[in-house]
């Protein structure tokens, strides 16, 4: 992996989520290969996504979440201020997709990455300079 990828918040859950194996090991070895080659992205929305769902939906220990947070922090972090929120506005408006998801495509886009691993949103498809690419096709 050399391209600067944005990590969203389903490929971190997945590194928890013990009922789904192989999409485990994919989010994992992605991961893996971010802090390696320095080249992951991550943004302060995705760091709090993660933890809701961590703790709320698969029952992870908020002191393990909270361990985990700090583990990858290591990646490149974007944090969200008003203007990445207002232009996550401007991105929903034009694109058509929820909000949230603009959020995640603005800081991608914010901090030059080439590719989005995410499976919240198609596979293939381009924001300018940015693909989606769902990892666990």
């Amino acid at each position: 992996m050399s391209a600067r990828s944005f990590l969203d918040t389903n490929v971190l859950v997945y590194t928890d989520d013990a009922d789904a194996p192989a999409k485990r090991a994919v989010a994992l070895d992605l991961i893996e290969q971010s802090l390696r080659d320095r080249v992951g992205v991550i943004s302060t929305q995705v760091l709090q996504e993660y933890f809701v769902a961590a703790t709320r939906k698969l029952g992870v220990n908020a002191v393990t979440a909270r361990r985990k947070i700090e583990l990858l922090s290591r990646l490149d972090l974007v944090p969200i201020g008003l203007a990445e929120i207002l232009a996550a506005v401007d991105l929903h408006r034009l694109h058509e997709i929820s909000f949230w998801d603009a959020l995640i495509v603005r800081a991608a886009l914010e901090s030059g990455c080439q590719v989005l691993f995410s499976e919240d949103l198609q596979h293939g498809r381009r924001f300018d300079a940015l693909e989606v690419v769902d990892p666990f096709r």
